[in-house]
């Protein structure tokens, strides 16, 4: 059944090509469905004005205030030399805060005679910064008069809804559009089941849509969001439910481990006993592996709680077994590392074929984008004939020529940096389709997981491994106290002295070609504030060995380096041979060194919570405690602090993550979670909204058990294929 043809309407039909280019150019809205579902951010009411105390820097606001005074100043300038050019200093305020609108030129005349003091008026523009006071330069102004015919008809009710708008497109603007095309959400068709939105009291969507836009009563806008907030869940976790549903139907070699095979050699050799945790998960996937089903399984494990170790033996059940596993890591640097790690934990087991190898071991090889021709056709050759059983990787593994002899196992190390489709190709290189464990260290709050890894199930790692030491951490403010950026100095040289090593990690590489998109997306309000770009690893490395740390052994390591060079610096920092190493995030995953006991990260307000806790877990990996500076020049009262402090103050990573995810909008993280992001979140909130999530997902399953291909709900297939669609086209756009 077709989508209804007034929803798919193109907006340039309804409100004309110039208003329909800036709407799907800036807010990605082309059809009146689109626009139907673009909800307001939030309502003003008549009586109560925003709070201009708590608005963001750099961020386009609307505002609803009342005009306190306005002066015109005349000034000289080089445009205006005779002191004839004018500026329009406008102070709004709303008993929460005041705020002051600026106009310049021939911009004044109209603002001067329509914003007199005690005018009521919606206002809309960027805010900056300037002179220390937040202020917004030439912004849209609406009046708010209670009389005219015009305005009354526009803002019927006692709700103002506010959207989410762009510098070319004011909210009341998109909101006069919506009005013009909100008839049309009488013809929605509805996606929920009628026993299901019955059974949960929720109102019918064209209902919801028209309370969502057009509210009389805050009960208006709570029905609204309790409905299209199920909405969202729902057809999200239908989308998963169908997902797990295909998967399951699929057929699988069931791997099981031979009884005195490699595993239990590798077991005999390990020089310690597994924690409870790391029994209790392989025991999960040893039961998955032995059935005739492929697993797909997500193992989330906080930093160092030993994931590697837990993926290690279930590549050896299936090497047991007979097939081969594949361990796919999203960097060279981590894939050699891996690599390294795993023939050291392995020792003769790893040298199947070799002499000297034992009678139970397999070959462990590498394959990179960067090997060299010969080596690169033996590691293949290896895969064709079955002579190597483990094979740890990049992307290089996911290309057309690369063959397997018999894959039973795939190893996903950091998911989030794998899209769904790069996992299908690499499972579609099984004869059967292989086994799936998927790993991340970035540990994700229940929900997340459902929402993001719904097709996944779940296993945590959350034991430290016996011998693991704490890791103090500490907020070096540079800026107010200079002298303890010294002192952090002193404590690389002090750890240093004692026989240890440290890292410095920085935001930028500073070869200056870097990826203008990249440093962009770094930028906060905050930076912008500050106007000085990120510190670069190339000049901090400089001015160290130059200045506190002179003398020590200070080298290198970013991603623009030749992999071979990575490899050679990584090797002599394991080494020993190397005391600092001044780096960018190549080492946030993965990397381990357990003589390397401090780490200074510069600039740490640039990173994110859950990366700085990531970066955070490479020190402390041995028997001697780990340190953590995170310097940072921002002010003590700014949010950049408290999401520092926050870092500083607790080791638990599911807590931090939650605040890392209250604290950035959920799209983000769902959208870096999978290169064909699934967000398509509105007002579905992933940390609030956990029971709608966990309910949903049990409707969604019951209702694929039930009628996997949805023959008998045609509205949900629609709005499916919708949310699908838009998730093939982020997928194709990000490339």
């Amino acid at each position: 059944m077709d989508l209804v043809p007034a929803l798919e309407e193109p907006l340039k039909k309804v409100l004309g090509p110039a208003t329909a280019k800036v709407m799907a150019e800036h807010l990605g809205l082309h059809s009146v469905g689109d626009l139907l579902h673009h909800y307001p951010r939030r309502y003003e009411e008549r009586g109560q004005l925003t709070h201009l105390a708590d608005l963001p820097m750099d961020e386009h606001v609307t505002v609803v205030a009342q005009v306190a005074d306005a002066r015109l100043h005349t000034f000289a300038s080089a445009k205006a030399p005779r002191g004839k050019g004018q500026r329009l200093e406008v102070t709004i305020t709303d008993g929460s805060g005041r705020l002051q609108l600026v106009f310049f030129g021939n911009g004044v005349h109209k603002p001067h005679k329509d914003l007199l003091p005690g005018t009521r008026a919606m206002f809309s523009g960027k805010v900056s910064l300037f002179n220390r006071r937040l202020q917004l330069a030439h912004p849209a102004y609406e009046l708010l008069r209670g009389d005219a015919e015009e305005a009354v008809e526009t803002w019927a009710g006692a709700l103002i809804p506010i959207y989410p708008a762009t510098a070319k497109l004011e909210s009341w603007k998109i909101g006069k559009a919506i009005q013009t095309v909100l008839p049309s959400a009488q013809k929605a068709v509805d996606p929920l089941p009628e026993s299901l939105r019955e059974g949960r009291g929720l109102v019918p969507l064209p209902e919801a849509l028209l309370k969502i836009h057009r509210p009389h009563t805050k009960a208006d806008v709570a029905d609204a969001h309790a409905r299209l907030k199920w909405d969202e869940a729902f057809v999200l976790q239908v989308a998963l439910a169908r997902r797990r549903h295909a998967d399951a139907q699929l057929p699988a070699v069931p791997r099981k481990p031979a009884p005195d095979g490699l595993l239990t050699a590798f077991d005999d050799r390990l020089p310690f006993t597994l924690t409870d945790g790391q029994q209790k998960v392989s025991k999960e996937i040893f039961d998955d592996l032995a059935t005739d089903h492929p697993m797909h399984r997500l193992l989330q494990g906080e930093v160092g709680s030993g994931k590697t170790l837990v993926a290690l033996r279930a590549m050896l059940a299936v090497v047991d077994a007979g097939g081969q596993a594949a361990m796919l890591a999203p960097t060279e640097v981590l894939a050699q590392q891996h690599h390294r790690s795993i023939v050291e934990m392995m020792g003769e087991l790893a040298e199947g074929g070799m002499l000297g190898g034992s009678e139970h071991a397999t070959k462990v090889v590498l394959l990179t984008g960067s090997m060299g021709t010969a080596a690169r056709r033996q590691a293949m050759l290896d895969l064709v004939t079955g002579d190597a059983g483990i094979v740890i990787g990049t992307h290089a593994l996911i290309e057309d020529k690369v063959q397997f002899h018999d894959l039973g196992l795939v190893v996903v190390d950091e998911q989030h940096r794998f899209g769904v489709e790069q996992r299908d190709a690499l499972r579609g290189k099984g004869k059967q389709p292989p086994h799936l464990l998927v790993m991340t260290a970035t540990p994700i709050p229940r929900t997340v997981a459902m929402t993001v890894f719904g097709d996944l199930e779940t296993s945590v790692l959350d034991q430290l491994p016996a011998g693991r030491s704490p890791i103090a951490s500490h907020v070096v403010p540079a800026a107010d106290k200079p002298h303890f950026l010294a002192r952090a100095w002193e404590r690389v040289r002090e750890e240093v002295e004692n026989g240890h090593q440290a890292y410095v990690v920085c935001p930028r590489i500073g070869d200056e070609e870097d990826d203008p998109k990249k440093s962009a997306k770094k930028k906060s309000p905050e930076d912008e504030a500050e106007k000085r770009p990120p510190l670069a690893v190339l000049d901090v490395a400089d001015q160290l060995t130059k200045g506190p740390l002179h003398g020590l052994r200070v080298e290198v390591l970013h991603g623009r380096m030749h992999p071979d060079d990575k490899d050679a610096v990584m090797r002599r920092f394991a080494a020993g041979e190397t005391h600092v190493l001044v780096a960018t995030t190549v080492i946030e995953v993965g990397v381990n060194v357990p003589n390397a006991t401090a780490m200074v990260v510069m600039d740490a307000d640039r990173f994110g919570v859950s990366q700085l806790h990531q970066l955070r877990g490479r020190v402390g990996r041995g028997s001697a405690p780990g340190l953590c500076l995170l310097v940072s020049e921002m002010p003590e009262a700014s949010p950049a602090r408290q999401r520092l402090n926050a870092v500083a103050s607790t080791l638990d990573g599911f807590e931090l993550s939650r605040i890392d995810l209250e604290q950035r909008r959920e799209g983000d993280v769902l959208g870096q979670a999978q290169s064909g992001a699934r967000t398509s979140l509105r007002v579905l909130a992933v940390i609030e909204d956990e029971e709608i999530i966990a309910e949903a997902r049990e409707e969604a399953t019951a209702v694929v058990e039930a009628d996997p291909e949805l023959t008998a709900l045609p509205g949900l297939r629609t709005a499916l294929d919708a949310l699908l669609d838009e998730e093939r086209e982020q997928y194709l756009e990000k490339g």
